[in-house]
């Protein structure tokens, strides 16, 4: 059975409307699986949190149940994947009875090991993030977040918790010895300060409501909830054969305000379940709309969905992970936006495909000419295996920088062969040796920037006339001279139109 590489978003909490900070964790998830496939095998999972006070409080408000609230809300929670072009093997939704009937199990299977047992809890609690805090971390008596900062309640309530002080020095000892567990290694760093300081057992189920899933005497902690999505849909409970190729999953996905999770408890429950822990935990930055972090009390969001249909789905994929590395806080503008589209992919890409299938039909009535000896073979003979290792090695931003050196190239090539002057020179085995560079180098630009924008990739192949898609093992098709000659091309619209 061949393992597969595991690539999870975070499951995103469905009190609003997602925004563009969702998609941009999407689109990184959608691109890191599908190179993973130009290698091997992957599988990728998304979904929605729904449970907890805030969805139970914002239905009341909106004078409906909490099912009826969040099957309202999900279908636009699901569509935000294919908006962007992305696809997901799984979609789970806590609500779904997979993910209740084994969240149940793991339940039941802790308390029998005395990892869950039955204590009282006092505290402050934030609904808003669902989550206790010591009376130490309040800022001026308010929750201490600096995206919330809202008025915390004394809770005081009869609990299940689970033992995750037990696993302090545990998890103090993978941190020191897995230093790539986490990261940035600013992550690290905080992760690690957080568990020098100490654990308190987590209180993992509530009392005063009753929207979640049902434990004895209360409902459990929409976080404990939350966080077994990752192996409830992967068949934990129910499919071995699953569970086994897929698990431990190569890289979870999150924001960095909800590493705490992710990286302290998380591997804290899977232990106490005799699974392993992922091997990889990356935080991203946030993205800024004039220097401050997005958020919907400021007005400052923008709507992914308008964005998809004013710059087009890929341009808004190729842009966000062109724009910063990743890991890094940045802004967004329309602005940039229009740059990166006129500028990278209409001229720079754009253009190159136009004017090579221009000059082919010209020159060549379409057709590809035979290989020939090629520097630029030689030059990008090892690209694929550097943008392989750079994406799965989280550095979108290098990755795409080393792909823009061979568009750079081709860009070159036709300035300074100047294949219409070796035409009027009857040069004609030169030009032969031209048109194929760039026929071959748009081949290879369709493979590699296919994870990145699926959509107009799959066009340049078209346009190439090659059949299929690109969504091809990279071993098989990245050997200059693989194009066949006399391969009939097939010119079409612009792949980005210029946007004013």
């Amino acid at each position: 059975m061949d393992r597969a590489f595991f690539v999870t978003t975070p499951i995103y909490y469905i009190s609003g409307n997602p925004h563009i900070g969702h998609a941009y964790t999407t689109i990184a998830a959608d691109v890191l699986v599908r190179t993973a496939r130009a290698a091997g095998p992957a599988y990728s999972l998304t979904g929605t949190d729904e449970h907890g006070q805030k969805v139970a409080n914002a239905a009341a408000a909106a004078g409906k149940t909490p099912q009826q609230y969040v099957d309202e809300l999900a279908p636009r929670w699901r569509s935000l994947a294919p908006t962007f072009n992305a696809k997901f093997d799984d979609f789970i939704r806590t609500t779904d009875p997979r993910h209740v009937k084994a969240c149940v199990a793991v339940f039941e299977q802790l308390r029998a090991t005395g990892d869950i047992y039955l204590g009282t809890y006092e505290g402050w609690y934030c609904t808003n993030d669902e989550t206790f805090w010591p009376e130490s971390k309040l800022i001026d008596g308010r929750c201490p977040n600096p995206e919330c900062r809202r008025a915390v309640d004394w809770l005081s309530e009869e609990d299940w918790f689970f033992k995750l002080s037990a696993y302090r020095d545990r998890l103090i000892a993978y941190f020191k010895e897995h230093r790539g567990f986490v990261r940035p290694p600013a992550v690290w760093n905080e992760m690690m300060a957080t568990l020098e300081g100490g654990l308190d057992d987590l209180s993992i189920s509530r009392t005063s409501f009753d929207w979640g899933i049902p434990l004895p005497g209360g409902v459990m902690y929409v976080w404990f909830d939350a966080l077994l999505n990752y192996i409830t849909a992967t068949g934990w409970h129910d499919d071995p054969e699953l569970f086994a190729r897929v698990w431990p999953a190569g890289v979870q996905l999150i924001g960095k305000e909800i590493a705490r999770f992710h990286t302290i408890i998380w591997p804290a429950m899977l232990w106490a379940l005799g699974l392993e822990p992922p091997r990889l935990v990356y935080a991203h930055g946030w993205i800024l709309s004039d220097g401050q972090k997005m958020s919907k009390s400021l007005g400052n969001v923008f709507d992914p969905f308008a964005l998809a249909e004013t710059y087009g789905a890929d341009s808004i994929r190729y842009f966000l992970l062109r724009e910063a590395p990743f890991g890094s806080d940045f802004t967004v503008s329309e602005e940039k936006l229009r740059t990166r589209h006129n500028s990278d992919l209409g001229n720079d890409l754009g253009n190159l495909l136009r004017r090579s299938l221009a000059m082919l039909m010209r020159y060549r009535n379409g057709l590809v000419p035979p290989a020939a000896e090629s520097q630029l073979g030689e030059r990008f003979a090892d690209l694929g295996s550097t943008v392989l290792e750079r994406v799965t090695n989280l550095q979108f931003r290098e990755a795409l920088d080393a792909i823009w050196e061979l568009v750079t190239a081709l860009n070159r090539e036709i300035e300074e062969e100047k294949p219409w002057a070796l035409h009027k020179a009857g040069l004609g085995d030169r030009l032969d040796a031209v048109l194929y560079d760039l026929c071959e180098g748009l081949r290879w630009l369709a493979l590699l920037l296919y994870p990145f924008m699926p959509v107009k990739c799959a066009e340049m192949w078209r346009q190439l006339g090659l059949p299929g898609t690109p969504e091809r093992l990279w071993t098989e098709e990245l050997h200059w001279g693989a194009l066949a000659a006399n391969t009939q091309t097939d010119p079409g619209d612009a792949l980005f139109p210029r946007i004013e």
